[in-house]
């Protein structure tokens, strides 16, 4: 019911059943149609089969029917014969008078290698042909008149990309190719005004521009019922820079999608004439003038040597040589000379992705079918060595460490933002940017793993999960002031830990009773700190049995705190506490955050020199002897344990700090070390006075060397 009314049926015009663009009234049929007959048998309505194909950004050749033809035939020729492709016929375009050719001035050939162009006169816009309504319908497109419709179905049926002006709106009858001037305003057909860039190609008539060069056409030249003279374009121009300017204006059109990957720069004038005839069929007019063709520098086909014996090794099974020919003829790549072994092949510029010997015999592997590539039975292999370390085999072996002791595996992307590195004083002369960056997010290179692995910690602090350990393998990049070697890739390993030591449980709320003062307290978790990335850290260089040498690093804008881990003044690690005023506070993380990064690339050449010592477990038992130092604050430990081993080389074999207390009964400027020094004879057990001579030996040296006071 409609308002209250039974309706068992409805009253349509043309253009509410898509028949037409009428609105005029109701459609009248005539006196003798059948009551009850489908309305698609009246009207004629075509039935018609549509082929979807996942096209590849790298096949622009297959971007039109002619393209998709061409492949079919030549698989089909593999097994029933000889198939050709019927090309549309020109062969009845003709000038009706010897009017000058077109005005147009091409001011950037770089960026229009070739342009193309013809007049028509005295045409008629009007709505076009059922038959071309159907076609265009078949493939999604929308019926607009005569004239653009034509010019959409040559873009289909070959590839091509035309483009008519309303001749009467070109002021001083020229066409001019240029670039745009910077920041100037430019109406599209959308009835957008946009802010044109100096990068712009254009096509312009004395005054203004016309057309966004292979993008976009132009609101005020464009084609409508009214037209009477008509300019048609046909261009071949350069892919980059319609790449640039779609991207730049966020445009994306038939047109565009063919001319950033590469057009066939020789089939220019062929789809001129052929739309021509099309107009004249369907529209009227005349040709008044030969066709403008500026093409100063043809685009002359690829030359490939293509070798026999490679094709097989990169195949995997050897084909016959004279069915490789005739795939590769059957698609149209002529066979310029030959050898028993290898082959001169001209591929023609449309193949814009076939310009290397590999490619050839990508298109070889295609047309002949992946699926007749037999797998072997049986593989043969050998056992292989080699001196050195397997690197992936070392860093399978620290990835194995880091992932039993807690730590999750994390990867990012190599892109990200400069302002990362502009507020944290790296070196912006080796930052590399991009010239074509995606988005503002990811212009750069990264040149540290940090800010990427701080990403990931507030993706996961932002889904209630503070408690981090995380590891990535990455490279880092940098640029060089080097002509040689103006980019520098390093890879890095990063470790981040944040949040509690270990996983909330019952016992961890239990009240402890203190045994010194008799108070009761919380046996709270504790959260991470400096000293437990320094073990995961030292456990690394255990691993891979790495001497280092350490020392205080001073980058006091990305630590708060750190240590570097040397080699002979090589830089192995650094880490330590991150500064909070550092990009975290920017990505928005509330915690501390404890970060390392290896020098990878200099702990693999160090590994390549370590060598494995066995040594057999002693016989003979240890002894442990405790000592209290009283030292001055200042004093290390590293102090004491490097002492030791110098005072006694023979039978100290490990120096451990147990506890450390500082306090106003001590002093404020001392502290005391409780150390404790395992000691072992490999060949006797040691006796008492033997033990008591080294603990008097350990005892004058920190006395005498360090003024260490035995408590």
């Amino acid at each position: 019911k409609i308002r209250g009314q039974l309706s068992e049926g409805m009253i349509c015009a043309e253009d509410e059943i898509g028949l037409g663009a009428s609105h005029a009234g109701i459609m009248i049929l005539d006196a003798d149609s059948k009551i009850g007959m489908p309305a698609a048998d009246y009207f004629k309505i075509e039935n018609d089969v549509v082929f979807e194909i996942g096209l590849t950004p790298n096949r622009v050749d297959a971007a039109s029917h002619i393209g998709v033809a061409r492949d079919l035939a030549a698989v089909i020729n593999q097994a029933e014969g000889k198939l050709k492709i019927k090309f549309p016929s020109v062969n009845d375009f003709k000038i009706e008078n010897s009017f000058p050719k077109p005005n147009v001035e091409i001011s950037d050939v770089l960026a229009c290698p070739r342009y193309s162009g013809i007049s028509i006169s005295d045409v008629k816009v009007s709505e076009s042909p059922k038959w071309l309504k159907n076609k265009l319908a078949a493939i999604g497109l929308k019926s607009i008149n005569n004239i653009v419709d034509v010019t959409n179905f040559v873009l289909y049926e070959t590839g091509q990309p035309l483009h008519a002006f309303d001749a009467d709106k070109i002021k001083g009858e020229k066409i001019i190719v240029k670039k745009a001037t910077e920041g100037e305003n430019f109406t599209t057909l959308d009835n957008i005004q946009r802010k044109l860039s100096a990068n712009d190609l254009m096509i312009c008539d004395i005054e203004k521009p016309l057309c966004i060069a292979g993008v976009f056409g132009g609101l005020d030249s464009g084609i409508n019922e009214h037209s009477k003279n008509i300019f048609l374009e046909s261009a071949y121009f350069n892919p980059m820079t319609i790449r640039k300017t779609a991207k730049r204006h966020g445009i994306k059109t038939d047109a565009s999608f063919r001319f950033e990957r590469g057009t066939d720069p020789n089939a220019t004038v062929c789809a001129l004439k052929r739309a021509a005839l099309l107009i004249q069929e369907i529209a009227g007019g005349k040709i008044p003038s030969q066709i403008f063709d500026n093409y100063p520098t043809k685009i002359n086909d690829f030359e490939i040597t293509f070798h026999f014996d490679t094709c097989d090794k990169l195949i995997g099974k050897k084909i016959p040589h004279a069915h490789i020919k005739n795939i590769l003829q059957s698609l149209d790549i002529k066979i310029i000379s030959e050898t028993e072994s290898d082959l001169k092949l001209s591929v023609p510029a449309y193949k814009v992705d076939v310009q290397r010997e590999v490619d050839v015999i990508e298109e070889v592997l295609r047309i002949y079918g992946y699926n007749q590539i037999e797998a072997p039975t049986a593989f043969r292999s050998s056992l292989s060595f080699t001196n050195g370390v397997d690197n992936e085999q070392l860093q399978n072996t620290i990835s194995d460490l880091l992932s039993s002791n807690g730590f999750l595996e994390i990867m990012s992307t190599s892109l990200t933002k400069a302002s990362y590195y502009e507020k944290n004083n790296f070196n912006p002369a080796e930052t590399i940017l991009l010239e074509n960056p995606l988005s503002s997010d990811l212009n750069v290179m990264r040149q540290s793993l940090l800010f990427s692995g701080l990403e990931a910690i507030a993706y996961n602090q932002n889904r209630q999960n503070t408690d981090i350990l995380f590891y990535e393998f990455g490279k880092i990049y940098k640029k060089n002031e080097s002509d040689s070697f103006p980019f520098t890739e390093e890879k890095r390993v990063a470790l981040f830990i944040a949040g509690k030591k270990n996983k909330e449980y019952w016992k961890t709320n239990a009240i402890l009773l203190n045994s010194q003062t008799g108070s009761r307290q919380n046996a709270k978790n504790e959260f991470v700190d400096f000293y437990q990335l320094k073990g995961i850290v030292n456990a690394v260089f255990e691993k891979l049995n790495i001497a280092f040498e350490t020392s205080i690093n001073d980058e006091k804008n990305i630590f708060v705190e750190a240590l570097c881990y040397k080699n002979k003044k090589q830089e192995l690690v650094i880490f330590g506490e991150l500064n909070r005023n550092l990009a975290p506070k920017e990505i928005g993380i509330h915690q501390r955050v404890f970060y390392a990064e290896f020098n990878w690339d200099a702990i693999v050449k160090l590994a390549q020199n370590q060598k494995i010592n066995f040594s057999e477990i002693s016989k003979f038992p240890s002894v442990r002897r405790d000592l209290a130092l009283l030292l001055d604050k200042k004093i290390n430990f590293s102090e004491i344990e490097k002492l030791a081993y110098q005072t006694e080389k023979e039978i100290l074999k490990k120096v451990d700090l147990f506890d450390v207390y500082e306090g106003e009964k001590i002093g404020k400027e001392k502290k005391s070390y409780a150390v404790s020094f395992i000691l072992q004879n490999e060949n006797a057990t040691l006796t008492d006075k033997q033990i008591e001579k080294t603990m008097e030996k350990l005892s004058s040296a920190f006395t005498e060397k360090l003024g260490a006071v035995l408590r």
